[in-house]
């Protein structure tokens, strides 16, 4: 009878590398995170300590209908990258166009907030600390809106001329990760400036 000791062996473990898309994405996230940080610290710093000028509780109206309007497109742009997983092509344009409507008419809305600021109550980024604050908070968010707009209608573009497929679902979901990141940060925004701040 043999002595030696009864070896099992270990079952192999298949790793693999993290998708480069995905954590490239999590890693531009992370940067925007920390500007978007600096930049809501200083609001909230300098808030109350304008010397003259308008305050927020004079001049800021909530913007409750264009907040809807971006936290829905999140839902649509989920519900289009699920389509085109499943592979239906016609049905993820249509949820895309939408989620770029939806994303055009918080822009809008932004626009007409900052002319009835700038024309009616006379505020500025040069008026007070509230005002340089605020439209750069305010400023930085609608640029990252306007640079997702930009590579969302490109890649509607691309499916209008039949050159995205149920395969590119992937790079589809890497995209949607900023847009969930754009919607995000305006929840941040709108607490501070229309919650906090007021």
């Amino acid at each position: 009878m043999s002595t030696e000791p009864l070896v099992i062996p270990e079952p192999e473990v298949s790793w693999s590398l993290p998708a480069r898309g995905r954590v490239g994405m999590f890693g531009l996230i992370a940067a925007e995170c920390a500007i978007f940080t600096i930049f809501v610290v200083a609001y909230i710093y300098y808030l109350g300590k304008s010397l003259s000028g308008p305050q927020p509780r004079d001049v800021l109206r909530v913007p409750v209908f264009f907040t809807i309007c971006l936290l829905s497109s999140s839902l649509t742009i989920h519900f289009a990258e699920k389509a085109l997983r499943a592979g239906m092509v016609r049905a993820f344009m249509l949820r895309w166009f939408l989620t770029i409507a939806l994303g055009a008419a918080f822009l809008v809305g932004t626009a007409f907030e900052w002319r009835h600021l700038i024309y009616d109550e006379g505020l500025t980024i040069r008026t007070n600390l509230f005002g340089t604050t605020y439209y750069s908070l305010a400023g930085l968010h609608a640029f990252h809106v306007t640079v997702g707009l930009i590579a969302l209608s490109t890649v509607l573009v691309f499916a209008l001329l039949g050159h995205v497929r149920q395969e590119h679902a992937y790079p589809v979901d890497v995209l949607s990760l900023y847009w969930h990141f754009v919607d995000a940060v305006w929840v941040v925004v709108f607490l501070v400036v229309y919650v906090v701040g007021r």
